[in-house]
C-alpha cells in the first residue's frame, strides 16, 4: 500500500495540536491532525484561567471552537490511533490504524496522562470538580476553602505550599510511608500550617452538595471542601522514544527554541514537553512548531 502523502501530521488533538492545525492550514500547508480522543482538556467543567473568556469556557466547547476554526482553514481531522512511528529518508512514516501515512514533518502533542489516586470514578469527580488536578488552573476558585492534598514526597508538599497561596486550612494527605517526604519538606510544611495525615484512605464521599470527606484509618473522618491530586503525570512519549527521541529526567521530550526534538522535523509541544501542564503555553508552543515546520519545509 503506497503511504498518503502530507506536509505535516499532528497527533493529537488538544489545544496543542488543533492550534498547530490552525497555523499549518493557514500556512496552506496539506495536514492531517490525529484525534485519539483524549485530550485532556476534555477534563475540565469550566476554567476562568483562559485568556479571552472572562465567564469561563468548558474545555469541550474550547476544543469545539479550536477544531472548527482549524478545519474552516482546510486542516484535516481524524480519529484513529497512530501505532508507530518510523524516520524515513524524506520524512517519517506512520501507521494510523493500519494505513501508512508519510510526511516530511510531524508534531507530537500526545499530551500527559494523569497519575490517579485509588478514588471512586476519578474521571466523572474531575469533571464535576469534586476532585481538582491543576491548582494553578483553578486555586483562585478555591479561595479561603478546606482544602486536601492527596499527593506524596516532595510533590505532593510543593502542591500544598503552592494552594497557600489562597487557603490557610490546608491538609497533605500523604499516602505513601513516612519516609517518603524528607525532614525539610515536613518542617516548610509545619511552618506554613499544613497539616499532614499519613494514614490511609477507608472510605471516600463525593456527594456535590455537601464537603467531600474521607475517612481515614486511625485518622476518623475528615471533611474538605476541594480536594485535589497532585501525584503527577505520565507523558505519552512512546512514540518518539521508540523513534529514538531524547527526554528529561522526569520523562518529557527535549526540545529547541524551536519546539523541534532531537530527531531534525519531529517537533513536540505541549505537556509532553513542560511540566506547566497549561493551555495557553501548549497553544503557544504549538503556533511556534507550526511556523518552523512551514519554514523547515519552504528549506528556510
Amino acid at each position: 500500500m503506497n503511504p498518503e502523502r502530507l506536509d505535516a501530521i499532528v497527533v493529537g488533538a488538544g489545544p496543542a495540536g488543533l492550534t498547530a492545525a490552525l497555523y499549518l492550514g493557514r500556512f496552506r500547508r496539506r495536514v492531517l491532525v490525529v484525534d485519539g480522543g483524549d485530550s485532556r482538556a476534555a477534563w475540565i467543567p469550566i476554567t476562568h484561567n483562559h485568556p479571552g473568556f472572562p465567564d469561563g469556557v468548558a474545555g469541550t466547547a474550547l476544543l469545539a471552537l479550536q477544531r472548527d476554526h482549524a478545519l474552516r482553514y482546510g486542516a484535516v481531522i481524524q480519529q484513529g490511533a497512530v501505532e508507530g512511528l518510523t524516520v524515513v529518508d524524506d520524512g517519517f512514516e506512520l501507521a494510523l490504524d493500519g494505513r501508512p501515512l508519510r510526511a516530511p514533518t510531524v508534531l507530537l502533542a500526545c499530551g500527559v496522562e494523569d497519575n490517579a489516586p485509588d478514588l471512586p470514578q476519578v474521571d466523572e469527580s474531575v469533571r464535576r470538580t469534586l476532585l481538582r488536578i491543576c491548582p494553578i488552573c483553578d486555586g483562585f476558585e478555591v479561595t479561603g476553602q478546606r482544602v486536601g492534598v492527596i499527593g506524596h514526597g516532595a510533590l505532593g508538599a510543593r502542591e500544598a505550599l503552592f494552594l497557600r497561596t489562597y487557603a490557610d486550612r490546608l491538609t497533605l494527605i500523604h499516602i505513601a510511608a513516612p519516609e517518603a517526604l524528607p525532614a525539610e519538606e515536613r518542617a516548610l510544611l509545619a511552618q506554613a500550617g499544613v497539616a499532614v495525615i499519613e494514614a490511609p484512605i477507608e472510605d471516600v464521599e463525593l456527594q456535590p452538595d455537601r464537603p467531600r470527606a474521607l475517612c481515614f484509618s486511625g485518622a476518623g473522618r475528615v471533611e474538605f471542601d476541594a480536594l485535589y491530586s497532585a501525584l503527577g503525570v505520565t507523558p505519552r512519549t512512546g512514540l518518539a522514544l521508540a523513534a529514538g527521541a531524547r527526554h528529561d529526567d522526569q520523562g518529557r521530550l527535549v526540545v529547541d527554541d524551536h519546539q523541534q526534538t532531537s530527531i531534525p522535523g519531529l517537533y513536540a509541544a505541549g505537556d509532553m514537553v513542560r511540566g506547566l501542564n497549561q493551555i495557553t503555553t501548549a497553544q503557544g508552543e504549538a503556533a511556534i512548531a507550526a511556523t518552523a515546520m512551514h519554514n523547515r519545509l519552504k528549506g528556510g
